[in-house]
């Protein structure tokens, strides 16, 4: 199997669940009170773990107990944390999560050590880059670490993937190295500029994004299923069928398993099957790496996607 390596977030993840999301100014009383390992790069990394792949993580956080624990999270699902620092005097990364009894989430991230997360710090662990096969990024450390983690692992020749989430504007020098991108709709809207109303829009928001360098794009569309999008072709993937608990985590498991697909040199085919299944069995659990598969889940999980 080729390595990967995540560059990104590790975040304590607050979460509450509500009947209903509270509107401005009111205050609701929620239930089920927890506190989850998160983070959108700390998620991908523990998914791909679960998923038996080789996965270095690099990013930061705190020397308080939140920092223990994210770390200790990370170390018992198997992920190297040798380049994961504790950063002094800033807390770590930290996620209010509200989930209402549709599944629904509301988040509010406060980034704390993420952002600490330096071009410097890409530098000191140049090594572990050069020694794996796939990078993959998504956009809660500082945008310009992300711009020079992906140009760093393009002059290494390494495949890219870029999690554009959470959704902003990225400029060109980012676009231009990215060889798999996983928006939603919603980020591809934002990323693309253009508005998203119907089938063709989302072709015609993938294909001004590979106009700027972009090699291949899979839109998630939740239950709806994903659309894997090159030059020469697209193809639309059902979801598979499931009673949805929670979709705080469905996009990190997503990516995660398409990057161990394509690691263990799978085809486009099988690995959107496969994170189909993985991303349909993560929201049928509440948290976010608690409700992240096994492998021997997704070998034993017999969904539908009529």
């Amino acid at each position: 199997m080729k390595k990967i390596t995540v560059v990104g977030s590790l975040n304590m993840d607050l979460v509450v669940n509500v009947e209903k999301m509270p509107k401005v100014g009111q205050t609701v009383i929620g239930s089920n009170f927890k506190e989850v390992p998160g983070g959108k790069g700390a998620n991908q990394a523990v998914a791909m773990a679960r998923l038996n792949g080789k996965v270095n993580m690099i990013g930061k956080v705190g020397q308080d107990g939140f920092g223990k624990e994210l770390l200790n999270s990370l170390k018992k699902d198997k992920v190297n944390v040798e380049y994961v620092k504790e950063e002094k005097n800033i807390s770590s990364g930290v996620a209010m999560i509200t989930v209402n009894e549709d599944a629904d989430n509301s988040i509010v991230v406060a980034p704390g050590a993420n952002y600490e997360l330096k071009e410097d710090d890409i530098d000191n662990c140049i090594d572990v880059i050069k020694e794996s096969d796939i990078v993959v990024v998504q956009l809660e450390v500082p945008i310009d670490t992300v711009r020079y983690t992906l140009q760093k692992s393009k002059k290494l020749n390494k495949y890219t993937i870029l999690n554009p989430a959470p959704a902003v504007k990225l400029g060109d020098e980012i676009i231009k190295n990215v060889d798999l991108l996983t928006p939603n709709e919603t980020e591809l809207e934002i990323l693309s500029g253009i508005e998203i109303k119907k089938d063709e829009d989302i072709l015609d928001a993938a294909k001004a994004l590979m106009n700027k360098g972009v090699k291949e794009l899979i839109v998630t569309l939740g239950s709806k299923g994903a659309l894997y999008i090159n030059k020469d072709m697209n193809k639309m993937y059902k979801a598979y069928k499931v009673n949805a608990v929670d979709t705080t985590a469905a996009g990190d498991s997503f990516t995660g398993a398409v990057a161990v697909s394509l690691a263990n040199q799978e085809n486009i085919d099988k690995a959107i099957d496969f994170a189909s299944k993985v991303g349909a069995l993560s929201v049928t659990k509440e948290g976010a790496q608690s409700s992240l598969p096994y492998l021997e889940d997704v070998i034993n999980f017999k969904g539908v996607n009529d």
